[in-house]
């Protein structure tokens, strides 16, 4: 069994790994506040994924940016300037609370999306480096465990507190000084850049090189399109879990935050069970079986109808998908060389297929609550047909082998 990581990014290694934790927080409570706003501000399903859209259209706008600042200042500084804006944008829900606008709380979610994909686009490569270039999916997977925790806590306890009339601000407020906190941190902490034998040193120009030359990548274009697939399925999901639930008349808001909770909860224990199973079994295999199970458990809830079993069948459906963003993510980056930071800023502009959220919106508003479900399968669909692709690859590497 390859070991998860070196003894001297020991440190680093867990460092990161809090980070994912915080982002994975800060992405979960747009799940709740698009019901709370619904309910404080009288918006309809589809005023209200501005939300999700707002956050992720900073994703798209700002990850080449992020990637660029990375290419040539490193991880670090990268990290320090997305804790920054996430503080600030934390911070500005104040302002935003008094003047009870949604559109100057687009603002604040804008400025923390920005902050967040800083954050990630330094932080997700940065992990697959850590360590031996084999475990690369399980180390990913590990520290995106930690997102997932930080994402199973978020529902249940500001649902809790918001929709028993907590104020919008509080819980940002909290975020903002331990974001502070982390920056600091951060500012002060050595952390090793990883540097590769094809590194351009004029770093600033060869980050438009480098997407250019990602462009002739066959194998990173089709993991580009499974990541923003797995994108649009999983953000649509999450984001109308709540709404969804309470729509069929199962579940009230508060109790949906907290099965959410439940179900993220599986999210969070099938990316530990998996990065562990990958040490063992090729991440390609794990990603296979679990790319059938999301088209299983989306399928489900359709034809189930009414019926709560498809209730149960989407929360199994957590535990499938968990490893699917980190599992890309890495093997998009295998073999890339000094073209990592750059692929990683373009792979980290997928999250703006959470936007696709806009369409669920209107299709439940238009077409009743469970059509929408027709939109997370058939992305699980297309990251299904990429899981069988890299699969047919890795047999024909090892028969010639």
């Amino acid at each position: 069994m390859s070991k998860i990581t070196n003894r001297e990014y020991a440190v680093p290694f867990v460092l990161v790994t809090t980070l994912f934790f915080m982002w994975g927080f800060a992405r979960s409570i747009l799940d709740v506040l698009n019901k709370h706003f619904q309910n404080t501000l009288d918006l309809s399903i589809t005023e209200s994924t501005w939300i999700q859209v707002t956050t992720y259209l900073a994703y798209f706008t700002m990850a080449i940016p992020a990637g660029l600042f990375i290419n040539r200042y490193g991880y670090r500084r990268g990290v320090v300037v997305g804790l920054t804006l996430f503080a600030l944008g934390a911070f500005a829900f104040v302002p935003a609370n008094v003047i009870g606008r949604l559109g100057v709380f687009l603002v604040a979610l804008f400025v923390i999306g920005s902050g967040l994909v800083f954050l990630e686009t330094s932080a997700n490569p940065y992990s697959t480096e850590l360590g031996p270039h084999d475990t690369a999916s399980s180390r990913l997977n590990l520290s995106q465990a930690f997102n997932g925790l930080g994402s199973s806590i978020a529902p249940a306890l500001v649902g809790g507190f918001l929709f028993a009339g907590g104020s919008v601000d509080v819980p940002y407020i909290v975020m903002g000084c331990v974001v502070v906190v982390a920056a600091i941190v951060f500012s002060r902490v050595k952390l090793p850049e990883i540097k590769h034998d094809d590194d351009n040193a004029d770093e600033a120009q060869s980050g438009l090189n480098n997407m250019v030359s990602l462009l002739k990548h066959h194998k990173f274009m089709l993991g580009l399109l499974a990541l923003l697939s797995y994108e649009v399925a999983e953000i649509s999901i999450n984001s109308y879990f709540i709404q969804f639930t309470h729509g069929m008349n199962w579940l009230e808001p508060q109790v949906a935050s907290t099965v959410l909770t439940v179900a993220l909860m599986c999210f969070m224990v099938g990316r530990f069970v998996c990065s562990f199973i990958m040490q063992r079994v090729a991440a390609e295999r794990v990603l296979l079986v679990c790319a059938v199970g999301t088209v299983a458990c989306t399928s489900s809830v359709l034809l189930c109808g009414d019926s709560r079993f498809g209730l149960y069948a989407l929360i199994a459906n957590y535990a499938f998908e968990s490893i699917m963003f980190p599992t890309i993510f890495a093997q998009s980056l295998k073999g890339l060389g000094g073209l990592t930071k750059t692929a990683s800023s373009m792979l980290m502009m997928t999250p703006v297929g959470g936007c696709a959220f806009m369409l669920v919106g209107i299709v439940a508003d238009s077409a009743g609550f469970l059509a929408p479900f027709y939109i997370p399968l058939a992305a699980f669909v297309i990251v299904l047909l990429y899981t069988l692709s890299i699969n047919s690859k890795q047999c024909d590497t090892t028969s010639a082998a």
